[in-house]
């Protein structure tokens, strides 16, 4: 089986993970808009394509898959995720499993309004949310709500344009610019300015990251738990895995209710022992690798669930208290990926590597 990784960036991790899984039984490729992208590097096979939002987007991944038989697409990106479900029936044509949920469980996760109605409904305890500053403002001087708080673009990713507020002046200061900034730090761009931004009151507590593992029925299998050290970038950087049956128990009621496909990274804060739930990631997310290093194996469960077979034993028996650290690592770029196009020709070898001429070289596959 050959896996591509879409929109692969700087998830070196993953593709190592995956490669350690397939044992020499397939290879694990990497597309991305960026040729310079680290993970694009370290790929078997490394393809240039188009940004996400090009019609040429699908389509490019389609011919891809079909040139390198491509039996598993494992999507990174959260702009990428809405439009590869809707395309998913097109690639299983060709004999391609995309690891992706159904577009309303892509949809409702996007939404932080949506995810805390979602909450709600399952009594699961969730940030209060606002609409609009006004309505905050009221809630604040009803002492409903109280500082600190935090602006953000309801359609939001990877922490871009959230803003912690802690007094009245800071919060109309902060709603301005976030509408000014929505257009370029929103999922949906072209959101109204009146419902495109969100203000939800600072959870106390403990806060938590869970990897809740649906297989690819949408069938619920496990919950791995993560006590966050330290954040960078609106990503975990430290973490500690933990034995918490509050959070697994959580994680089963989510998976068994969104019936999502494959990871599902969660934020929790824990306070005086009830979880509150901040934001779903229908994906692998940047808590992940810290399942790993306690003995996670997701890769070789999808793999085997791909093939319709059982995962191997022990796949989810996370070890707790393992504690563990992200740190920077340099990887040097000498080589370059190609454009994929439907007059590309067959590669030959493995090994086979080109200039930088994007225009005129043919399909580069790396190492």
């Amino acid at each position: 089986m050959n896996i591509l990784f879409t929109c692969a960036g700087r998830r070196n991790y993953l593709l190592h993970y995956f490669r350690d899984a397939l044992s020499g039984s397939g290879r694990v490729l990497a597309a991305d808009s960026n040729k310079n992208a680290a993970a694009m590097i370290e790929a078997d096979a490394a393809f240039l394509v188009p940004r996400v939002e090009s019609p040429d987007y699908i389509p490019t991944l389609l011919t891809l898959c079909e040139q390198q038989k491509v039996g598993m697409l494992i999507a990174l990106n959260d702009n990428e995720l809405f439009i590869l479900s809707e395309a998913k029936h097109r690639f299983r044509r060709i004999g391609t499993q995309v690891v992706v949920s159904s577009p309303g469980v892509i949809a409702l996760a996007a939404d932080k309004l949506a995810t805390a109605d979602f909450a709600t409904e399952l009594g699961i305890a969730t940030p209060a949310s606002y609409l609009h500053v006004d309505t905050a403002l009221k809630a604040v001087e009803q002492g409903e709500l109280c500082f600190p708080l935090f602006v953000k673009p309801r359609w939001g990713s990877a922490s871009l344009g959230v803003e912690c507020v802690n007094d009245i002046d800071e919060l109309r200061w902060a709603w301005q610019l976030g509408l000014r900034r929505l257009p370029r730090n929103s999922l949906q761009p072209y959101a109204a300015r009146e419902d495109g931004l969100l203000i939800q009151n600072a959870l106390r507590g403990q806060e938590y990251g869970i990897d809740v593992v649906n297989d690819l029925e949408g069938r619920y299998q496990t919950t791995f738990v993560k006590r966050k050290l330290g954040m960078r970038s609106g990503e975990t950087d430290q973490a500690v895995t933990e034995n918490c049956p509050e959070l697994v128990a959580l994680g089963r009621r989510l998976g068994e209710a969104l019936k999502h496909v494959g990871n599902l990274d969660c934020d929790v804060f824990m306070g005086a022992g009830k979880p509150c739930l901040l934001e779903l990631n229908p994906r692998f997310g940047g808590g992940y690798p810290f399942s790993a290093a306690a003995g996670a194996d997701v890769p070789s469960a999808l793999i085997a669930w791909a093939k319709g077979k059982a995962p191997p034993l022990h796949w989810d028996a996370i070890r707790h208290n393992v504690m563990s650290s992200k740190c920077e690592r340099i990887v040097s770029i000498n080589r370059s990926a190609t454009p994929v196009s439907e007059e590309t020709p067959s590669v030959k070898s493995p090994y086979e590597t080109t200039a930088n001429n994007f225009a005129t070289t043919p399909m580069a596959l790396f190492r």
